[in-house]
């Protein structure tokens, strides 16, 4: 067979595959436009880099500060996140993605190389609170960029790819820090405030200045509410919100209840190590292949279907913590990971109106991290007081943010990025 016609045949293949919604990984990167290339691999070398929360307690008791205060640290920089995303949301709508992009990375480049010089505690707080914060303002502006130049029809599997350059970048950040920081804690600093630089660099260059969309946002703002008071009005999206911050509380158990009770249990700890690297590994190397297929399914059956998984994942351990339940467990909420979260983190693009598409995606990210800090202090206590019945609590808040998620989740919302403003939606029935 001749070279043009295999071509042809792979040409015909893709156009089938992209009629029935399921275009692959190599097809589609080859369908995305350079300026996304660009970003994924501007959010693989931020996270790779990704040092400080990791080393932070280390560094401030390595400096001679109490576990105490490096703890009090940690926490300020958990916060700063939260409140980062937030801030970036309303920044990246205002202005663009691409300035956001920039302000957060050159000013969290200056604040990180800036902790080796501060021997003030509470100056060391107030710029782990500082760095934290605008080291999050490109969440928000990211997925603004990957919703509005993804390939039509796949923006799901973008989605995934992107998570692909966070999962790659934050599983191997801790052994390249490790190799740093046995130089010296120092070169941490240099290495992520570097990384950031490279990042801001590629968004200088790279991505596009103003995307079509938030052209013609002003037009539309001048019409109806704006800012986060429009997003309040949406009450399915607000629902939504709920369920996944249900979701997210009971994700997170698997590093707060799950070695606790394992070492309970009577249970050897290195089944606790064996599972997670299972998740790990599973998601880095299974979510993108199995987005080629999922990408077809109606949102809403993906994130339920998906989120339900986690509810079962995590009530089987309340049948015993023995390896096997361990096991069959993680698989039940890896798999969980892999079917929703590429549809759940593409889904705020889809039904925000354009203007407001920053914000809805900061909403949803301070979300996650509210969820995440919340969720372990919460298991943790429920664990204390009724033991290896959590899971069964744990799964019964799955249930209800599926049961929540019915009512928050849009059936099949299709990508606008410049049509013309939708009204939030009023009313949680269909």
């Amino acid at each position: 067979m001749s070279s043009e016609a295999a071509e042809e045949l792979s040409s015909a293949a893709e156009a089938e595959e992209e009629a029935l919604g399921r275009l692959g990984v190599l097809a589609t990167w080859r369908q995305t436009p350079r300026e996304a290339k660009a970003l994924l691999a501007g959010i693989f070398v931020n996270r790779l880099a990704g040092f400080l929360q990791i080393f932070l307690v280390l560094y401030l008791t390595h400096r001679g500060y109490s576990a105490g205060q490096a703890s009090f640290a940690l926490g300020a920089y958990g916060a700063g996140g939260i409140l980062g995303t937030f801030i970036g949301g309303a920044l990246s709508d205002r202005l663009s993605a691409r300035t956001a992009t920039l302000i957060s990375m050159t000013s969290s480049a200056v604040l990180i190389a800036s902790i080796i010089y501060i021997h003030v505690y509470l100056l060391i707080l107030l710029v782990v609170l500082l760095v934290s914060t605008v080291g999050q303002f490109y969440r928000p502006a990211a997925q603004v960029l990957i919703t509005e130049l993804a390939p039509p029809g796949q923006l799901v599997m973008v989605t995934a790819m992107y998570r692909l350059c966070l999962n790659l970048g934050t599983t191997a950040a801790p052994l390249l820090g490790v190799a740093l920081a046995s130089v010296s804690y120092d070169l941490l600093f240099w290495g992520e405030a570097l990384a950031a630089l490279i990042y801001a660099l590629i968004a200088l260059v790279a991505l596009p200045r103003r995307s079509p969309a938030a052209a013609a946002a002003p037009a539309a703002a001048a019409k109806s509410r704006s800012g986060y008071r429009a997003l309040l009005a949406d009450r399915r999206y607000l629902a939504f919100l709920g369920a996944f911050f249900l979701v997210c509380i009971v994700y997170c158990q698997y590093t707060a209840v799950l070695p606790l009770a394992i070492t309970r249990a009577g249970v050897s700890i290195w089944w606790y190590g064996a599972v997670v690297t299972l998740n790990a590994v599973l998601v880095v190397t299974c979510e993108v292949a199995a987005t080629k297929f999922v990408q077809s399914w109606p949102m809403r059956l993906a994130q339920l279907s998906g989120w339900s998984l986690l509810a079962v994942g995590y009530g089987v351990y309340a049948i015993d913590l023995i390896p096997v339940f361990l096991i069959l467990g993680t698989l039940m909420w890896t798999l969980s990971e892999i079917v929703a979260a590429p549809t759940t983190y593409a889904y705020p693009g889809l039904v925000a109106p354009a203007r407001l598409r920053a914000r809805y995606f900061g909403a949803m990210q301070s979300t996650f991290g509210l969820g995440s800090t919340i969720g372990p202090i919460v298991g943790v206590e429920v664990f204390e007081h009724v033991g290896q019945q959590v899971w069964l609590w744990i799964a019964g808040v799955g249930v209800l943010a599926v049961i929540l998620g019915r009512f928050g989740i849009v059936r099949d919302p299709s990508p606008t990025p410049t049509a013309p403003e939708p009204e939030p939606v009023e009313q949680l029935a269909d």
